[in-house]
């Protein structure tokens, strides 16, 4: 337990913004979560937890606020690429994802989305160019807002329900056991290589690698 929260001293205290990535913002990518100290272990900011792990081996603070977000920036793949983990809560987290596409002018292929899947046992990662919500409020919220479903997103497993009739609210608010967070965290590499190779242009590659 203590390496994991070893790591979010080290996230919490991490690196400068990297100044000199090449030319305008190109890319997004969006972690979703809730704002808050009592939500951040639980299953929903799966995508915060990636996000803040990504910044952190990339050397990104994640400070300063703007777009109603946290946001840095680096470079990734030879492209100047805005980091985003929006403080609207989970359901608004479009109005966000919208600022600061509208602001740069980023197309929704341009925007990669990171976020929670309860259909998927933790720590398993799958990848989709577009689609629907899928029954996920913070995707929908972004696909309403910026009228599109042409965003690629990076689903992270967080586990099924213990039971059909379990509140789905209830549960993807609940926090992770011991066992499940060090699985999670464990994939966080892989997220990592997932987000490099789709910004790079290579998303057919990293389908083939993590859609198994």
């Amino acid at each position: 337990m203590s390496g994991i929260f070893d790591l979010f001293k080290q996230i919490e205290s991490a690196g400068q913004t990297i100044e000199n990535a090449p030319g305008n913002i190109s890319n997004i990518v969006v972690g979703l979560g809730n704002p808050g100290d009592k939500y951040t272990f639980t299953r929903h900011n799966a995508g915060f937890l990636a996000l803040d792990f990504i910044a952190q081996k990339l050397g990104v603070s994640l400070r300063k606020l703007k777009f109603k977000s946290l946001c840095g920036e680096a470079a990734l793949g030879g492209r100047r690429v805005l980091f985003l983990k929006p403080q609207t809560f989970m359901n608004l987290s479009g109005e966000a994802v919208r600022a600061a596409a509208d602001f740069y002018k980023i197309p929704p292929e341009n925007i990669l989305v990171i976020f929670d899947d309860v259909n998927f046992d933790v720590g398993a990662v799958r990848i989709r160019r577009s689609g629907s919500d899928g029954g996920h409020n913070g995707m929908k919220s972004i696909i309403y807002q910026i009228n599109s479903a042409a965003c690629p997103r990076i689903k992270i497993g967080v586990g099924q329900k213990p039971s059909p009739d379990y509140d789905l609210a209830e549960f993807v608010l609940g926090t992770f056991s011991e066992a499940d967070r060090k699985v999670l965290f464990s994939t966080f590499e892989n997220v990592y290589d997932c987000v490099m190779r789709i910004v790079s242009g290579d998303i057919d590659r990293a389908m083939n690698l993590y859609n198994r």
